[in-house]
């Protein structure tokens, strides 16, 4: 009785050590960098939680339809060495979020770069981007 018991127990506990490492997945099985994404929109709600913060905005098209995506950031910890706090982004302020949008076509994108309402660059720390965060060249 005392095996079956310290079996089911360790069963227990390596299933809840193995499933938060299957559900964090690879950026290459959810996003597609040959789907490069410009948006420009308000920010609606920010998430600032492990292991991916997120954000998302409201973007309207050309024809006025307005409709909300879902961006991934890196995690607070990286965000965090990239300049970031959990009040950088504030809602309703009007960002550009350059990334790679989501393979199965959804209005989700992996943000790579975002560029604040006062035109600094911030940096997500994403797809191997580590680059310090800089403020905007009037140039670009």
């Amino acid at each position: 009785m005392k095996n079956k018991v310290a079996i089911l127990v360790a069963a227990i506990v390596l299933l809840a050590i193995t499933v938060p490492a299957i559900a964090h997945h690879a950026f290459a099985a959810e996003y597609d960098a040959d789907q490069p994404v410009k948006l420009k929109g308000k920010v609606t709600k920010f998430e600032w939680t492990n292991p991916h913060a997120r954000f998302y905005i409201d973007v309207v098209d050309e024809k006025g339809a307005v409709t909300n995506w879902n961006l991934e950031l890196a995690s607070p910890n990286v965000l965090k060495r990239n300049g970031w706090t959990s009040k950088l982004l504030q809602i309703g302020e009007q960002v550009t979020v350059e990334g790679s949008r989501a393979r199965d076509g959804s209005k989700m994108a992996n943000a790579r770069v975002v560029i604040l309402a006062n035109g600094q660059r911030v940096f997500s720390g994403l797809q191997g981007e580590d680059a310090p965060n800089q403020p905007l060249r009037q140039n670009q």
